[in-house]
């Protein structure tokens, strides 16, 4: 398996060829759509033999929603070659070799694991070619997820294993009630509809919370179709809505309206608990979260007395985590909205030495910060899939605290970034936890210690 979650392999000319829903053993026949001097990219379209990891996928989406792209392989094949994945990254891009690597840690729930969906109204359905062709119609209304490669065509989902009960109830339920009120599907291509996206929250306390957002502001049709699911749905914990009249997706920057109940839902990860607002960054999911969060804090392995740097630190997460384990605490996080959700998360935990900032981290983790914080006795960072910026990796070279722990939700910037801090620093652990069952991701927890001179 290669990055990404696609299978590499090669043809009878020793050339390197990628390939989707293949797995290691396969033997294939690839349709080639792409060709480099160095790969060919395609896909299988004749199988002479299967390999042995291969399982039915329980999906009937499968292979079409582009969510669960692993599962046609059985969950041990998957948590053996996302593990692979983070030893040939440590190896082949950082080119180095950690004094211990840590076996991953597999996933107890491997559906209904996460605490997060989104789903997008669409007035046209995705449908095989032979069914266009046959002239099926695609000018269907549909609630579900995009098609990879197709960005104006959706998906129907008719079941989703990847959030528990009632997140499928609620999905079928807002599209039932949307269709009943005749209410228009958004148009990508035509940038017009009333309904666009839904996000559901489920916590593991049991609270729910659902966003809606709409292209057009119509009171009286956003009230009715909201009221319509409050009545079906009375075990909704908090309602928003935003309108979003863009031509691209993102929310983050549109206003929330709390219509129903709680401006927030509760989550528990061990000893602390967290609000969840509507734009708010939290892991999702819950269960692995708490596993992730304890070998942050064996890594780190504070005695009380430390004074810890939190960086991209979202709703202080990590950082409420570790902070009954050291003196203080100090994070960085550049949305500021996850700042406002982060400090309300200590006030809520009584927790008083953590101190958040919201802002680049790469404009505020300056030596006059530094002076004004002191120095750290440990820096834990845990930056978007892209890695950090060299401005970044410079300061912590400058900084030189005694021991970094690096979470990654991407092995290759990871790798890259340590590669970097290895003119100072040792990679003394790394630990890769499985988040997400049946697909290519992976995150991993490293520890550095600085170098005795």
């Amino acid at each position: 398996m290669a990055d990404k979650g696609r299978g590499i392999g090669r043809d009878a000319e020793n050339r390197v060829v990628f390939s989707e829903h293949v797995a290691p053993g396969d033997v294939v026949d690839v349709h080639i759509t792409k060709k480099k001097p160095e790969y060919m990219d395609g896909y299988a379209i004749h199988y002479h033999q299967r390999s042995p990891d291969r399982v039915e996928p329980f999906c009937e989406h499968f292979s079409v929603c582009g969510g669960c792209r692993w599962q046609h392989l059985s969950y041990e094949a998957q948590v053996y070659h996302k593990e692979q994945v983070v030893r040939d990254a440590i190896r082949r891009i950082g080119k180095l070799q950690a004094k211990e690597f840590l076996p991953i840690v597999p996933c107890a729930d491997t559906v209904y694991y996460r605490n997060k969906l989104e789903y997008a109204f669409s007035n046209k359905t995705w449908i095989a070619k032979a069914e266009l062709e046959a002239g099926v119609s695609n000018r269907i209304n549909v609630l579900g997820f995009h098609r990879p490669g197709a960005f104006d065509k959706i998906v129907d989902i008719k079941h989703c294993w990847l959030q528990a009960d009632p997140s499928n109830e609620l999905r079928l339920l807002v599209k039932a009630i949307a269709d009943e009120q005749g209410l228009s599907f958004y148009d990508l291509l035509a940038n017009d509809g009333f309904l666009r996206h839904i996000m559901i929250r489920l916590t593991a306390l049991g609270e729910l919370m659902l966003i809606v957002s709409f292209h057009k502001n119509d009171p009286k049709k956003i009230k009715a179709l909201l009221d319509a699911v409050m009545e079906k749905m009375p075990q909704l914990t908090s309602v928003f809505y935003c309108v979003n009249p863009k031509l691209n997706d993102y929310v983050g920057d549109l206003e929330m309206t709390c219509y129903h109940g709680k401006p927030f839902i509760e989550e528990q990860l061990g000893h602390v608990r967290f609000k969840i607002g509507p734009k708010s960054f939290f892991q999702t999911n819950s269960r692995q979260a708490k596993i992730l969060y304890d070998k942050v804090v064996e890594f780190a392995g504070l005695t009380g007395h430390e004074n810890v740097y939190d960086l991209y630190t979202g709703v202080g997460s990590i950082g409420l985590y570790v902070a009954k384990y050291c003196r203080h605490v100090v994070g960085i996080e550049e949305v500021p909205e996850a700042i406002v959700d982060a400090e309300e998360n200590a006030r809520m935990n009584g927790t008083e030495n953590c101190t958040f900032y919201a802002g680049d981290v790469r404009n505020i983790l300056t030596p006059e910060f530094a002076e004004r914080h002191g120095k750290p006795d440990l820096v834990i960072t845990d930056p978007p899939r892209a890695g950090m910026h060299a401005d970044v990796l410079r300061m912590f070279l400058a900084l030189e605290s005694p021991k970094i722990v690096y979470v990654s939700c991407n092995p290759a910037t990871q790798a890259r970034d340590l590669q970097l801090l290895s003119e100072k620093y040792e990679l003394l652990k790394i630990q890769p936890v499985d988040m997400f069952p049946h697909t290519h991701h992976v995150e991993t927890v490293a520890l550095l210690a600085l170098r005795q001179r």
